[in-house]
């Protein structure tokens, strides 16, 4: 179901002690959309930054909850059974394994930064199913480095699976393609070998949190007053939106048929007029005329 195995002690050096090497897999189609992909395979290797050597490895399969049934296309792609994911664990689980692991490993205390090969892993796989699902994630998953943009700096750019990138690097391809734990296996070599050439391995994309949502504004209302159009006659004394909140008014001067009509604005919220209600042009319909005068009762 899960395995976490831990090889050796860490060191420290430089801005990361650690780096944590991902690579997800997931539920897919090969001619059709799969609305919500999920994750099946949980993957991560943790290298030692100074090193370059492989501390732990991690692996969880991830039961999916949307379409239980692997598709015959994803079982042969993947190499996942049907009955792996069956015994495996939901990924509210497997996010709290691996965060088990990386402390087994000593690495709670330590910079690390999560790598993937491009950022589907990352900005697409695991926030969207996050999200979906109302998972709280750890904070350092929501930065990381994208070890495509310091491999073209090294080698040029150019359209590479991982696989051609670690044969273009020199490097031997050890197992299975779309074996999340082999492709991650694969890939902390590749950061190794860039790092040995010098080439600046940092943070290049990253997750804004999200701005907390603000609360609904009160609702204005207006008391013992009576409302008429604009125009309604004597005893007006003071012009106000739909949303009964005080307004400008003004007259259109311009020549033509709306010339001497009396128009008014939204709302507004702030004496600075910083704010305005959400009705457009003070009437529910948005027309441009509209406009409503407070009359004192």
């Amino acid at each position: 179901m899960a395995r976490c195995e831990s090889r050796r002690e860490l060191h420290s050096l430089g801005e990361f002690d650690l780096f944590v090497v991902v690579d997800f897999e997931a539920t897919c189609s090969e001619h059709t959309r799969i609305y919500l992909q999920e994750i099946i395979e949980f993957p991560a290797v943790l290298v030692d930054a100074a090193t370059g050597h492989l501390l732990s490895a991690f692996r969880a399969y991830v039961r999916p909850r949307h379409h239980p049934r692997l598709i015959a296309f994803c079982a042969e792609l993947t190499g996942i059974r049907q009955d792996q994911v069956d015994g495996g664990v939901d990924l509210r689980e497997a996010l709290a394994m691996h965060d088990a692991c990386l402390a087994a490993a000593g690495a709670a205390k330590n910079p690390l930064a999560v790598v993937t090969w491009g950022d589907w892993d990352r900005r697409t796989m695991l926030e969207s199913e996050c999200r979906f699902m109302g998972l709280a994630k750890p904070a350092y998953f929501d930065r990381w480095v994208n070890l495509r943009v310091p491999f073209e700096a090294a080698y040029g750019a150019g359209r590479r699976n991982v696989q051609e990138a670690v044969r273009e690097a020199g490097l031997q391809w050890d197992g299975r393609r779309y074996c999340g734990l082999d492709d991650a296996r694969n890939t902390a070599p590749l950061l190794t070998e860039l790092m040995r050439r010098g080439i600046t391995i940092s943070i290049a994309d990253s997750l804004a949190p999200a701005a907390p949502e603000e609360p609904p504004q009160p609702e204005q209302k207006v008391v013992g007053l009576s409302l008429s159009t604009c125009g309604g006659g004597a005893g007006a004394a003071a012009c106000c939106c739909y949303c009964g909140v005080a307004s400008k008014g003004g007259v259109m001067i311009a020549p033509g048929p709306m010339q001497g009509r009396c128009f008014y604005g939204r709302g507004n919220w702030t004496p600075a007029f910083g704010a305005m209600c959400p009705f457009s042009s003070g009437r529910p319909d948005g027309r441009a005329d509209s406009s409503v005068v407070i009359k004192v009762s």
